[in-house]
């Protein structure tokens, strides 16, 4: 006959709280924070809004640098410079040999002496035939150095002309931006380092030196800078007749033209940085958003769910996202949704130890009120005998107890090593032949010879695990009964079994076995001999090392139970 030890469970007595302490803040305030926390009152801290956000402020900063960067590099343009500058003097060249071809042949005269020489008159009307409207300024040099023609000096009634060149009209907008830019460039060493132009009253060829370059048989380009800053470009070309030069042509111009194409190319340069700035800006807030948005909302229901009173709130589920936010928002809710389960085990397990411990002590109090009124010694005996069996029931419950409540704490902190299953089945069952030789089951082992049965875990808690099935099973066992232990390798999972020639398992009991406090004894035995912690404990264990555990009944032929059997299932290693 079979005995069930029926119990009733209730919510727990009393809640169970906790003080926080608070540093070094002054003791009632202290206190406050402490009520205030139990009762779930506590205000969520403030996060910061979208304007002020952090994240958004570095991915803005990072992208407009990265677009900054190559823009300013661009707006240099000295390789642009340069080419214009050298396609300016060379067409400069061009024209200033042409012009002294025209020069040798028309405007020179033989003196009396022999010699041949240029007219001045002559050179001066020839510039202003062949120079007019071309904005370029000639000037003749004779071979003694001596300034016998000038473009920009006119001659008339009045006496000598002096042209000047207007400066270029001032520019507005984004050709600001680019003086702007070239007057901060000026401080950049390197950055048009030219000479300074200037014009002595008097001039001669000696104070330019492409003037003497051509005298000597050279053509030879110049750049400088007026006092404006603006560039002046010049080449002074020999003037020939019959391989005798006879003076130096210099050509100049100002570089209006080249610093017109460079603006155009920096406005253009600008234009579009601009409109890459705008759509980098907005591509930018909207990165940052979808990912501070979401993850202040994640940061704001976390603190809901922290200081809120009950579950109405939750976590925002961003799974659809698809990437690592949707990781956080998964992991947030499995970690609330496992911290809701653990307060619930923890409510459940203060309920089941407040009502199994009640028993005893219900028993207990009892029997001692009971003993300080009997006269009979033999019942004094008994409820003596009473009281020590509760005791040491209370001994087994309190030390079973202890044991599941470090049990998540042992299995987070141990580190796994490799366990062979077949060896640690080998000893267990030796273990018990050995003790129980006289009058204990017979244990048959089945294994596969030379099959790997080594799984990562914790040695002393997955024999804590089948030490509980063997003790099981040997309690359910009839006199000279049989215990099959059997491991098996299928894939990468090996499956343990334990099997008994016992009465099995009740009808509709065969999840509830592994319940805390379930006790389903064999008929004789001595009440309070087990906790009912053991298969719980056991299929904790199992579920650590990411296994699982099942009991079933064993069946003959005609359907009749024949024994109990419990399979656990591990991951090999």
């Amino acid at each position: 006959m079979v005995t069930t030890e029926n119990r009733t469970g209730g919510p727990p007595d009393a809640p169970v709280g906790g003080l926080v302490p608070g540093g070094e803040a002054p003791a009632r305030r202290r206190a406050e924070q402490v009520d205030e926390e139990a009762a779930g009152t506590r205000s969520p801290p403030r996060r910061r809004r979208r304007l002020r956000s952090p994240l958004t402020r570095r991915i803005l900063t990072i992208n407009v640098l990265v677009l900054l960067i190559p823009v300013l590099g661009l707006l240099h343009l000295d390789q642009y410079r340069e080419s214009l500058i050298a396609a300016e003097l060379d067409s400069l060249r061009i024209q200033g040999r042409a012009f002294s071809l025209s020069l040798g042949s028309t405007a020179v005269v033989a003196t009396q002496v022999g010699d041949e020489q240029l007219l001045p008159e002559v050179t001066r009307n020839l510039m202003r035939v062949l120079l007019v409207d071309t904005g370029v300024r000639a000037r003749i040099f004779a071979r003694s150095g001596d300034l016998l023609a000038d473009s920009f000096v006119l001659g008339g009634p009045g006496g000598k002309v002096q042209v000047v060149a207007l400066p270029p009209d001032d520019k507005s907008g984004l050709s600001f931006l680019g003086r702007l830019y070239e007057a901060v460039l000026k401080w950049v060493p390197g950055k048009d380092d030219f000479p300074l132009y200037r014009e002595e009253p008097v001039q001669q060829a000696l104070h330019y030196g492409e003037v003497g370059g051509a005298l000597a048989g050279d053509s030879p380009g110049m750049v400088r800078v007026d006092r404006q800053g603006r560039l002046v470009l010049s080449i002074a070309v020999p003037v020939q007749r019959y391989r005798q030069i006879l003076g130096a042509l210099m050509l100049s111009k100002d570089g209006a033209d080249i610093d017109a194409a460079v603006d155009d190319r920096r406005r253009d340069i600008l234009i579009v940085f601009g409109l890459a700035l705008g759509v980098t800006v907005l591509l930018s807030l909207y990165l940052a958003g979808t990912i501070a948005r979401p993850i202040r909302r994640l940061a704001q229901a976390a603190d809901r769910v922290r200081y809120g009173k009950g579950r109405q709130f939750e976590i925002p589920d961003f799974r659809r996202r698809g990437d690592e936010i949707g990781d956080l928002s998964d992991a947030l809710r499995s970690m609330t949704e496992a911290l809701w389960n653990r307060m619930d085990a923890i409510e459940a397990f203060a309920a089941d130890v407040s009502h199994e411990i009640k028993n005893p002590l219900t028993s207990l109090r009892s029997a001692v009120e009971t003993v300080a009124r009997v006269e009979d010694p033999e019942q004094q005996r008994r409820l003596m005998s009473i009281i020590l069996d509760d005791v040491h029931r209370l001994d087994r419950l309190i030390s079973d107890i202890s044991d599941a409540s470090r049990l998540d704490a042992e299995l987070s902190r141990a580190e796994s090593e490799s366990v062979d299953v077949g060896e640690l089945l080998r000893a267990l069952a030796s273990l018990h032949e050995t003790v129980d030789a006289d009058d204990g089951p017979r244990f048959v082992l089945d294994m596969v010879d030379h099959q790997n049965l080594r799984v990562l875990g914790m040695e002393a808690r997955l024999g804590q695990v089948f030490r509980n099935l063997i003790t099981n099973a040997i309690t359910f066992s009839p006199p000279g009964g049989t215990i099959r232990l059997s491991a098996l390798r299928q894939g990468e999972e090996i499956e343990i079994s334990v099997c008994d020639d016992g009465p099995g398992i009740p009808e509709g009991k065969l999840e509830a076995v592994f319940e805390r406090f379930y006790s389903e004894r064999p008929a004789g035995e001595k009440f309070g001999t087990h906790s009912g912690l053991g298969l719980s404990i056991s299929k904790q264990i199992v579920e650590a090392h990411g296994g699982i555990i099942e009991a079933e009944n064993r069946c003959d032929a005609d359907g009749e139970v024949v024994g109990a059997c419990f399979v656990v299932v591990l991951p090999a290693e």
